[in-house]
Formats: C-alpha cells, structure tokens, sequence
C-alpha cells in the first residue's frame, strides 16, 4: 500500500480550505465518494462559498453531488477536521466541519464530479491506492466515538 502526502516543500504559508462533509454509517461502514477530478474516495460534501455556512454549503453541496436533499433538522454537527488537502496545491490545509446524518433509506446517486459512492470499512479504505487524510482523521473520530 501507498499513501500519498503532501507536505510544504518551499517556505510559504499555508492556506485555509473551509470545507463541510457527510458523514453517513450504515452497519459499521462510511460512505464516501469518488472524486473524478482527484480520482479518490473522499467524505461527500465541499467547499464553503462566501456568505455560507458549512451547514449551508454541505446542503448544497450534496444535491449537487448526490441529488439528495437534506433534512436541515436531521444534520447533527460531528466535529471539526483539520489536514493537508488532498489533490490540491501544496501548502493547503483543509478546515472541513463534519455533520452526520441518517439517510433513513433515501437513495444517493453519483452527480456532476461525482463518478461513485461507496460504504467502506475501515480494512476496506486502508486497500484502496490512495489514502486521504481527512478520511482517515474521520474513521479515527467515529471509532473513538464508538460509531463504527
């Protein structure tokens, strides 16, 4: 197994990404999704525009990756995560606010940048090519938390 990291090469100051992602269990796995564009499996969720909230933005967000619509009053605030963003630039540090919800047997489906979305355990996301830190920041939360 590889695991890919990116870290600063030259002297410059990291960047902040405001990001907002999904976090659904379903029987001791998570859902994640793959991103086309940096062609790995990430939280499902995105980038926080100006004058948003990450509540605001992850609604958003997932509409347009997994044509769901979220229940506003479903979502419960899980945690903050902070890590090298992945398949991004060097020197950014995504800032990603992580909200659970119970999908209560709406169905996802892969939309826009979007080519999949997938449960995985934890042994299951560890064989995958290319680890992303943030989602392995998020099973280290859920299992001190007891949610997997």
């Amino acid at each position: 197994m590889v695991c890919v990291i990116h870290l600063t090469v030259i002297q410059q100051n990291w960047l902040n990404l405001h990001t907002a992602g999904l976090v659904v269990v379903d029987s001791g796995r998570l859902l994640l999704a793959y991103s086309n564009n940096k062609k790995a499996w990430y939280l499902p969720g995105g980038k926080i525009d100006s004058l948003e909230n990450s509540r605001e933005a992850l609604i958003r967000e997932i509409e347009e990756e997994l044509s769901l619509i979220i229940a506003p009053d479903e979502l419960t605030y899980l945690c903050p995560i902070t890590a090298p963003a992945y398949g991004e630039k060097l020197n950014i540090m995504m800032r990603q606010d992580c909200y659970t919800y119970p999908l209560k047997g709406q169905v996802v489906q892969a939309n826009n940048e979007i080519g999949a979305v997938k449960y995985f355990s934890y042994q299951e996301y560890l064989q995958e090519p290319i680890l992303v830190p943030g989602v392995l920041m998020v099973y280290e939360q859920l299992t001190d938390r007891a949610m997997l």
